[in-house]
């Protein structure tokens, strides 16, 4: 029971700090700095949805509060979208628009889980997730995952079975996965699915990368899978495809009846999206298709040369590496001191791999669409002398 001066539990448990600790010491250099550690973009979104494009005139009341589900506008683009990519027509009650996925899924939480629930984090996660639950008062369980899929003698299955408990609730799947750029193959989300099932799991299924893939053939998104829908809550966003983090739209879909409590937490948690960039979304669904094959193209060049200059597989999707770099540590370096090392004689910021699971106090994550393609390689160049062993 927090009182005066104290405060709750779950928020001591956070930090504003999770992607890298480096940034204040990187701005009292006077150096240029390649600020890797970001999930961005260098690229301009598509004219038709950058905010200077909504315009009153174009649209009476844009100021005023949208319907907390979302603008028709973008409902009915989203409905259709979904329709194709899941070869069925969504009942629009099952739809609700979010200020971004982060919201999404921190109403998701607050639906689903009652504190002390446990929800099963496949590791190297995105960073906020782990927080996103705690400050439910959930219990985030982490299991090395994404970066030991092919890895000989690791059953996957066998991994996710071993991690539930009688206080299990759902399970958390980000594909293409951040920060590992894995995307989960089929035979696996199959018995994630039948795992899920036996022990009546919800899936949270985590679309934030699904229009940046870049192999051929890729598996259908999760949440599309027949052994996926009855069960299956699903969060999207328009900050990567289309380059606009900063406009916070995002939507959920799922099964109607949990669709239904999930529009009334976050009802009370943001009431609507800001609605000048619903309009904004909505256009980028009509509008911005080649400029996101054009981003997609780019970023894979951007994802190739990284791994070219880094001696690492290119990724599957997302826009991110992420590896140990143990091996370049010098004696008695420990990843902090490496990475102010690096900071210190390259000007790239990394984030710490700790950031995504406690299992890898040695990794780091860079994200390769942060800069523009000039800078990266400047970068690389610069770090890769580093990214040898001593």
């Amino acid at each position: 029971m927090p009182r005066f001066p104290d405060f709750a539990s779950t928020a001591g448990s956070l930090s504003d700090s999770v992607y890298s600790r480096l940034a204040a010491r990187a701005r009292e250099l006077d150096r240029p700095i390649y600020p890797l550690q970001v999930g961005d973009t260098w690229m301009e979104p598509h004219p038709a949805i950058r905010a200077e494009a909504q315009r009153t005139e174009d649209e009476a009341m844009l100021h005023t509060y949208a319907p907390v589900q979302g603008t028709p506008m973008l409902c009915k683009a989203i409905l259709a979208k979904l329709e194709r990519q899941g070869g069925r027509p969504l009942d629009p009650a099952d739809l609700q628009v979010m200020s971004g996925a982060t919201v999404g899924l921190s109403v998701i939480c607050q639906t689903l889980l009652d504190p002390g629930d446990e929800v099963l984090l496949p590791a190297p996660y995105w960073p906020l997730i782990r927080g996103i639950i705690a400050s439910r008062g959930g219990v985030p369980v982490e299991i090395p995952f994404w970066d030991r899929l092919g890895e000989e003698g690791f059953d996957a299955e066998a991994a996710i079975r071993a991690a539930i408990t009688e206080r299990t609730v759902a399970l958390y799947l980000n594909s293409p996965n951040n920060p590992t750029g894995r995307l989960l193959p089929e035979p696996i989300a199959a018995a994630l699915a039948r795992v899920a099932a036996e022990h009546d799991l919800w899936i949270w299924s985590d679309e934030a990368y699904e229009d940046l893939i870049y192999v051929d053939d890729p598996p259908p998104p999760l949440w599309t899978r027949e052994d996926f829908r009855e069960r299956c809550i699903t969060s999207h966003t328009f900050s990567k495809s289309y380059g606009i983090a900063g406009a916070r739209v995002g939507y959920t879909h799922g099964p109607h009846e949990v669709m239904k409590a999930i529009r009334g937490v976050q009802t009370f948690q943001s009431y609507n999206a800001p609605k000048p960039m619903q309009r904004a979304a909505a256009r980028a669904l009509g509008e911005a298709g080649e400029w996101l094959a054009e981003a997609r193209a780019a970023y894979a060049r951007a994802g190739r040369l990284c791994a070219e200059a880094l001696g690492l597989p290119p990724p599957e999707g997302s826009t991110f590496f992420f590896f140990d770099v143990a091996p370049f540590f010098r004696e008695g370096e420990d990843l902090l001191a490496f990475l102010g090392r690096v900071l210190e004689e390259t000007g790239v910021l990394l984030t710490p791999g700790s950031a995504s699971g406690k299992d890898y106090p040695t990794h780091v994550r860079m994200c390769f669409t942060s800069v523009p393609p000039e800078k990266l390689e400047e970068a690389l160049g610069l770090l890769a002398p580093l990214l040898r062993a001593p």
